[in-house]
């Protein structure tokens, strides 16, 4: 009886540890928990935060294959490429928390300064554009630059009311203090493109 018991137990225990194995497993880690709404808000957010880091980086870019393709214009540009790469620190600020594992953007939003010294200006005159890394060369592709660098001016100051018209058109889905960071940047986008062009004709 004693041992005849004792296996007896055993069993039921071993069984009682099996159900309850299986209860647990379905109740709390057989299926996601859905997040709460207060954890959806924040990644939506970190997502906006992404975006819009992103198109202020792709600007920043261009800045600096314009830099790259005409030296002469540094004195220019220089501080508004500085307040261009302020404003993508400042509209990712708070999104890593959320960022997924692995990089996945492509290759217009690689990081700030990605482009710089990669533009190459062409060997033409009047309106021409950069000639861009060969295909397979595994190297990032910079933005195209026009050779005149009057031209290359209007194209980057036609990029900086663009980038702006993005941020003001993304103010209807930012919270409250994001959206007026978004604001601030695309009323400076607007600045930028007016000191690009008609301001310096004056």
């Amino acid at each position: 009886m004693g041992r005849t018991g004792t296996v007896g137990r055993r069993a039921l225990l071993a069984a009682g540890a099996v159900t309850l194995a299986g209860c647990t497993s379905e109740s709390g880690g057989g299926r996601p928990r859905k997040p709460s709404a207060a954890e959806r808000a924040a990644i939506a957010e970190a997502a906006l935060r992404r975006r819009s880091a992103s198109t202020s980086r792709t600007l920043l870019e261009r800045y600096d294959a314009v830099l790259a393709a005409h030296p002469p214009l540094a004195a220019r540009l220089a501080p508004l490429r500085a307040a261009v790469a302020a404003h993508v620190a400042a509209l990712g600020e708070g999104a890593a928390k959320d960022a997924p594992s692995a990089d996945t953007r492509p290759a217009d939003t690689r990081p700030e300064g990605a482009g710089a010294g990669r533009a190459t200006s062409g060997t033409g005159t009047g309106s021409g554009t950069a000639s861009p890394a060969p295909p397979g060369s595994g190297a990032p592709v910079p933005p195209t630059v026009a050779t005149d660098p009057a031209v290359a001016l209007e194209e980057l100051a036609a990029a900086a009311r663009s980038t702006a018209d993005v941020h003001t058109a993304t103010l209807l889905d930012a919270p409250p203090e994001y959206a007026r960071l978004l604001a601030s940047v695309a009323a400076a986008g607007a600045v930028h493109a007016y000191l690009l062009t008609e301001g310096a004709r004056r």
